[in-house]
């Protein structure tokens, strides 16, 4: 008596595990990629909306002890202690009589791996333009983040001074 194959075969089932196993290690790589840009893009944004706050001490004459800059907390940046953090972030911020200031991130624990303890750095200078400069990888550099460097504020980026 002849029966009806029911079910898959067993190389049926080995092909659909390669083809997955294939597709898992083109899509991986490319998804940690994806976490780094973004998680760059997310600590550019959240020390660039510092530069408001700053300029308003700035143009207030606000020491920089006194200047509350409304830092929030945020599980990408690191924990290491600094004097000037306000809220927990290692982040600093420095104005100096000249109307010149900086912000500088540096990505903590949390960030992806390939991003983590590399800085951020926004830079003001006597005329008032911000540059944003990097020590991450180019492929994770976001666009407004033209600048290279290990975070001095030498970078030739652009800014709207707000």
């Amino acid at each position: 008596m002849n029966t009806i194959q029911k079910g898959f075969t067993l190389i049926e089932l080995m092909i659909v595990v390669a083809i997955i196993g294939i597709l898992a290690a083109i899509a991986i790589p490319q998804y940690q990629n994806y976490i780094a840009k973004s998680q760059v893009s997310r600590v550019m944004s959240e020390t660039g909306a510092v530069k408001t706050a700053i300029e308003t001490c700035m143009m207030e004459g606000v020491a920089e002890a006194d200047c509350e800059i409304g830092w929030t907390n945020s599980n990408l940046l690191g924990a290491i202690p600094t004097a000037k953090l306000q809220t927990g972030l290692t982040a600093e911020y420095v104005l100096t009589n000249a109307g010149t200031a900086k912000i500088e991130a540096t990505f903590g624990g949390s960030a992806a791996t390939a991003v983590r303890t590399k800085t951020l750095t926004w830079s003001r200078n006597g005329n008032g333009v911000w540059s944003c400069t990097t020590t991450v990888d180019a492929k994770y550099k976001p666009a407004g983040c033209t600048g290279s460097g290990s975070g001095s504020g030498s970078g030739s980026g652009s800014g709207s001074g707000t």
